[in-house]
């Protein structure tokens, strides 16, 4: 009886695998019947708009718009870059390139600034990261693609372009930029209050990581005294180059992982880990970001972050958390495929959401306050002499006598962190 139920199970279990297995290649057999269907329906619509459209448009033109709409529709990211839009790339990652100086993304039609690159006619003109652009020469967004948005904004060097601009809790308004080689200077460093190393990172283009490098030694050979800690600044920052990302995350870390790269395959994740040594032997660190930070800025502050080593202030950052392969195809230009999520070393995604602050800090200005009326001991015509005080005034080094850049709410709070957290430091 036993013996029976036994081979009536799996007479049972033979039919099922049988009919799943044919249910699978019948599913296999109808998503290649349907590609083959839809790849004739393209070719047939392809044929219909060359044959009948307006006006003449060639092979070329529509099977590019094709791929271009394919791609873009897939997320704001992917693209397919003809020629001229591959050697563009190319060049803004070299550090070179000609144009207004903005960062921008596609977003419900219309062209969204995730940044202005520092010392462009589009920062100096006081574009800002959020800023909508709806018009560009009169002419409305609404129905481009990104490529052709890009397209309208370049143009011979000395020629201008009229932007209309959409900013939150204002009116739209026009600007005029004057178009001009951008050449960009990715690290800009200074002294802070005499003992504050501060980094301003525009992108992250070629070598950020040894310009860095060799400013904080050089800064570091000069000095009597060890700086008391470092601001490192990518407010505004759009992105750039991943190795430079994990390069200069490196800088500031003796060890461990900096970010890794999920693909929908999980043999694909990818780590990228600290290699070299802390260049500043544990000094505090201070990093500022806001919502123009993108990207590989934000591979930093989120590295930075969970291995304790930087306290994150200012606003949280735009949340640009997707990897995206070039592939070149051959001279017809290439394809930018999304094809990976960044994550912190925690594990934390930053895609949509963004790197929070430790401490938010949003840019203000403050007026100082001074009491007319206040007394010290010092005022008493009998008070006793401090015979110390001219010993310390010969210990202060003025040579940071320009504080203008106090003015920078979100800058002056970082210094002032540092010097802070340079008390519970101790000295290496």
């Amino acid at each position: 009886m036993l013996k029976k139920i036994f081979i009536a199970s799996l007479t049972i279990l033979l039919f099922a695998a049988q009919a799943s297995f044919a249910k699978e290649n019948a599913v296999a057999e109808d998503a290649e019947i349907n590609s083959y269907e839809l790849l004739n329906l393209f070719g047939e619509v392809m044929e219909r708009a060359k044959a009948t459209y307006v006006e003449d448009v060639s092979d070329k033109q529509l099977i590019e718009a094709a791929i271009n709409g394919m791609l873009t529709s897939l997320d704001p990211h992917s693209s397919y870059l003809d020629e001229k839009d591959f050697k563009y790339m190319n060049e803004q990652t070299s550090g070179k390139f000609g144009g207004l100086g903005i960062e921008i993304t596609m977003e419900q039609g219309v062209v969204k600034i995730i940044s202005p690159i520092d010392d462009t006619p589009a920062f100096r003109a006081g574009l800002k990261p959020g800023d909508y652009i709806t018009h560009i020469d009169g002419e409305t967004i609404i129905g481009m693609t990104l490529n052709e948005a890009v397209d309208k904004m370049r143009g011979k060097q000395g020629t201008k372009v009229k932007l209309t601009i959409r900013r939150i809790n204002e009116k739209p308004f026009d600007v005029t930029l004057k178009r001009e080689e951008i050449k960009t200077q990715s690290v800009k460093t200074d002294i802070k209050d005499d003992d504050v190393f501060y980094i301003r990172i525009g992108s992250f283009s070629e070598e950020v990581d040894t310009d860095i490098k060799k400013a904080f030694e050089k800064a570091t050979k000069k000095r009597k005294a060890p700086f008391k800690g470092i601001v490192l600044d990518v407010r505004n920052n759009p992105g750039g180059l991943l190795d430079q990302a994990v390069a200069v995350s490196s800088l500031f870390l003796n060890q461990g992982e900096v970010v890794s790269t999920r693909a929908r395959n999980e043999e694909d994740t990818l780590r990228y880990s600290a290699k070299g040594e802390d260049i500043t032997k544990g000094l505090p660190i201070v990093v500022i970001i806001n919502n123009g930070s993108a990207s590989a800025s934000e591979i930093v502050a989120g590295a930075l972050q969970d291995h304790k080593r930087a306290v994150i202030i200012g606003e949280k950052s735009f949340g640009k958390g997707s990897v995206q392969t070039v592939v070149p195809l051959g001279n017809y230009g290439a394809m930018r495929l999304t094809t990976a999520k960044y994550y912190t070393p925690s594990g934390r995604s930053i895609q949509a959401t963004g790197i929070e602050p430790d401490i938010v800090v949003h840019p203000a200005k403050v007026e100082e306050f001074t009491n007319e009326y206040g007394f010290s001991e010092a005022e008493y015509t009998n008070a006793l002499e401090n015979e110390t005080v001219k010993d310390e005034a010969k210990k202060k080094d003025s040579n940071d006598e320009n504080t203008d850049w106090r003015q920078d709410y979100q800058l002056s709070r970082a210094v002032d962190l540092v010097k802070a957290l340079s008390v519970y430091t101790p000295a290496k």
